[in-house]
């Protein structure tokens, strides 16, 4: 293959659309087999480790190659048959890249479901067509949007064991659709699958005349997610500044980042937060050269045609399309620490976007059980897996949008100053 050819390829593969989603539902729903079969399906597998899992599954006795095995890693996944940490697996095809996020099914792996949906473009939900919706069904479709997942899809699995009952199949839409339309999901799909057998996986099955859906995997590639990107409000968070230790180059300053939402291009009026100096784009560059415009999520450096005081932690956007600039935050925050609650008046390390600042917790307004959706007003602290919404004061003003119209920029951690540890997970309601 000659090696224009093979730049050719390179060039298209690096062009692809990506998608990224995240599975969840209950314990033994069946989501590491379906994930193992979207690998199976799609010849994602190097043959040693389908070598591997056929060998186990035939130690076993079992009757089919059991394809869960493929991505519950863990030696305690494997022992219980359960998924605990998040696995990500990444697959291909001809039309979409993709990055799989197996969370945990059960309610103490609550964190983990949120870190992995977290930067999900798209939810799969399993319910078992025997069982019907559960309390975990209903818990991991508020979480999803609760974290403002733009997609979601309801897998239907285990259709075999109930002989393809078409009204099996519609009750439980029924009642799934039902319980979405108090939520904020904008999009939904329904497939009816058998993640054991392969059914309405890669292609549609004939079992299920009555379903006249696309396949799961057709549903992926073709579900629309550029326009969930946020290109109107401009936000460039500032990663790193470049000044080049070089006797050639003397007088280049460039500002590095990720863009999280909006469309830069050359010649753009742009503000720099917190200073509030403005000034043009005088260039934009990446690795492989200046580009005409930049959008979310790519990484370049910017150039101004202005020599201003900018360091890591700023923030370039519009002069008159900016965030807010507050110390004082409401947020839902997902508890993640095992050690200690989260309790009023409590310090932390807060980091959002590439900007890092110390808060305290001003307030406990409610905790919130995601279960039947009530408010405990009167809750004193936040236990691990509880999510709740807090009032936070930081010691330095964050550059924030309102999570529902930007993930990135109404994204937070919270940090535990002594041990380093990733403690809650933050959704921005209020900044002022």
């Amino acid at each position: 293959m000659s090696q224009a050819v093979l730049e050719t390829e390179e060039a298209a593969a690096r062009s692809m659309d990506l998608l990224r989603f995240a599975t969840a539902g209950s314990v033994d729903d069946g989501k590491s087999t379906l994930i193992g079969r979207l690998l199976y399906d799609t010849k994602s597998l190097f043959s040693d480790q389908l070598e591997a899992v056929e060998a186990v599954s035939a130690a076993r006795g079992d009757e089919y190659t059991n394809l869960a095995l493929l991505t519950d890693g863990l030696r305690a996944e494997r022992e219980q048959g359960i998924t605990i940490d998040v696995a990500y697996r990444y697959f291909a095809t001809p039309r979409r890249k993709f990055i799989i996020a197996d969370t945990p099914g059960h309610i103490q792996y609550t964190r983990n479901m949120v870190t992995g949906a977290s930067t999900a473009d798209l939810a799969l939900i399993l319910v078992d067509a025997r069982k019907g919706l559960v309390e975990q069904s209903r818990r991991h479709a508020f979480l999803t949007s609760l974290l403002r997942v733009p997609h979601l899809v309801l897998c239907i699995n285990k259709m075999d064991l109930v002989d393809w009952d078409r009204e099996v199949y519609e009750r439980i839409a029924d009642e799934f659709t039902s319980f979405a339309a108090k939520l904020e999901i904008t999009d939904l799909t329904i497939i009816p699958v058998s993640a054991l057998e392969g059914d309405n996986i890669a292609s549609r099955s004939e079992k299920s005349p009555w379903y006249e859906g696309p396949s799961l995997l057709h549903h992926l590639e073709h579900v629309h997610i550029a326009s969930d990107r946020n290109l109107v409000d401009v936000r460039f968070p500032v990663q790193y500044v470049i000044r080049p230790q070089s006797t050639v180059v003397t007088d280049y300053r460039g500002y590095a980042g990720q863009v999280a939402s909006g469309v830069l291009k050359p010649g753009d009026d742009v503000m720099v937060l917190p200073s509030g100096l403005t000034s043009k784009i005088a260039a934009i560059d990446t690795a492989d050269g200046p580009v005409d415009e930049a959008f979310p999520p790519m990484s370049v450096t910017v150039r101004l045609t202005d020599e201003i005081d900018i360091s890591r932690g700023d923030m370039i956007c519009r002069p008159h399309n900016a965030p807010a600039v507050a110390q004082d935050v409401e947020a839902m925050v997902c508890w993640m620490d095992e050690t200690a609650p989260l309790r009023v008046g409590a310090k932390y390390t807060i980091k959002h976007t590439t900007r890092s600042a110390r808060t305290v917790v001003r307030g406990l307004q409610y905790r919130l059980d995601v279960n039947t959706l009530h408010r405990d007003e009167s809750a004193p602290q936040l236990g691990l897996n509880e999510i709740g919404r807090v009032k936070l004061r930081t010691t330095v003003p964050l550059l924030a949008d309102e999570y529902r119209r930007n993930r990135t920029t109404g994204g937070f951690i919270l940090i535990d100053e002594a041990t380093n540890r990733t403690v809650g997970a933050g959704m921005i309601i209020e900044a002022q």
